[in-house]
């Protein structure tokens, strides 16, 4: 898949979890996965705060796609995006197993694939901050969504 430089609007939307969300699934996914259970595929990612400069952690949904690895973010321009586009690097961890990475972010008019393929994994889990968009959508409808939704290829620094 070719990286391009990304050309959208950054100040996109952004669908801020609520309290459920928070401290309820993403607490309980990131309890499991810190402890080695991989859950659908998560992982715990941590990258430097843009302005802290401390380490921030979320669960996040690997897609690992055509043999390469992706971030989507599916609720649009989150603080973990924005520090991504920042630092252009992180961690991923399942467990005691820690994965240092490069990331790189996709240009929009390369997410429909992708996009794809991350909702036909996890529709179940993300598929209500897509507007109705589903990994049955035409490219059309996938290329229209992609600029809400950040995508990184990410390589891994062994």
């Amino acid at each position: 898949m070719a990286e391009q430089t990304p050309q959208q609007d950054h100040s996109k939307r952004y669908l801020k979890p609520d309290a459920f969300t928070r401290y309820g699934f993403n607490g309980l996914v990131g309890f499991l996965v810190k402890r080695g259970v991989n859950v659908w595929g998560s992982r715990i990612l941590s990258v430097r705060g843009r302005k802290s400069g401390e380490m921030r952690s979320t669960p996040v949904n690997l897609l690992v796609f055509e043999g390469e690895s992706y971030l989507v973010s599916p609720r649009g321009h989150s603080q973990w995006v924005r520090n991504l586009r920042a630092v252009g690097e992180g961690e991923l961890r399942v467990g005691k197993r820690v994965q240092r990475f490069t990331a790189v972010e996709l240009d929009d008019a390369v997410k429909p694939p992708l996009l794809r393929a991350y909702l036909k994994r996890w529709a179940f889990e993300v598929g209500a901050f897509f507007d109705g968009v589903s990994h049955k959508s035409s490219e059309a409808e996938l290329l229209a969504a992609a600029p809400k939704h950040p995508a990184f290829k990410i390589t891994i620094v062994e």
